[in-house]
């Protein structure tokens, strides 16, 4: 579904992102670890074409990335650390709009089943967002990807700053929707999540993808021995 080929992004002879080769398929949930400057965020936003790749390409089911910005913008959905919503429209209404971006409507009844069904309580439907909690945002997020039927969810840092209720949950919705079979690429500091919530786990610094592997395979203690010796 996600496939980073060759992939690398420089900026003025700095290498952000050297030569990554990944690939999340259907149903993974692919956490990205490493620290701040290590090239998570800019293996996502490569995905996302927010920015042009030095070399290498970012392909979204089957399609690349730079030659097919549309349509595979159809096909995910993006979650970074602070979700953009219209803090003066409601849930539903916010809903409603990123929906209809891309060229999906919905009537006010279904748009509430999505609400639901991303764990947000009935009663702030149609309070205005600029109320809600980083968490009830998050889930107005979740929502979005549910009605624009998602192949693929690209999340930066979506738990930062959520208190550890909110955070659970949110890694509940995402293993909900990997039992459905959306990809999701996470870039995330929280070894814990990590291992908790993914299926697969990557190491990065420095631009380079230094390890990787089956979270099944590794308990807590030993990823964050490894991830510290990776660090050092």
């Amino acid at each position: 579904m996600l496939h980073a080929q060759n992939l690398s992004k420089e900026y003025d002879s700095n290498l952000a992102l050297n030569c990554l080769n990944l690939s999340v398929e259907a149903g993974d949930i692919y956490c990205l670890l490493g620290a701040n400057g290590a090239g998570k965020s800019t293996t996502i936003n490569l995905f996302l074409n927010f920015i042009k790749p030095t070399s290498g390409t970012a392909i979204i089911d089957q399609m690349d990335v730079s030659q097919e910005p549309l349509k595979t913008k159809e096909r995910i959905a993006y979650i970074p650390e602070n979700l953009n919503l219209y803090g003066e429209l409601t849930g539903l209404e916010n809903l409603e709009y990123f929906v209809g971006l891309s060229g999906k409507k919905y009537d006010d009844g279904t748009l509430a089943e999505y609400l639901k069904e991303a764990g947000l309580q009935a009663n702030v439907y149609k309070q205005r967002v600029k109320s809600y909690s980083k968490g009830m945002r998050q889930k107005v997020g979740i929502a979005i990807a549910l009605a624009k039927k998602a192949k693929a969810l690209l999340l930066d840092e979506p738990t930062s700053g959520l208190d550890p209720k909110a955070s659970n949950e949110f890694s509940e919705l995402l293993v909900k929707l990997s039992n459905q079979g959306v990809a999701t690429l996470m870039a995330t500091h929280d070894l814990f999540r990590a291992k908790e919530t993914g299926t697969d786990i990557g190491i990065m610094k420095a631009g380079v993808l230094v390890e990787e592997l089956s979270a099944e395979d590794i308990n807590h203690s030993d990823l964050e021995k490894l991830y510290l010796a990776h660090m050092n």
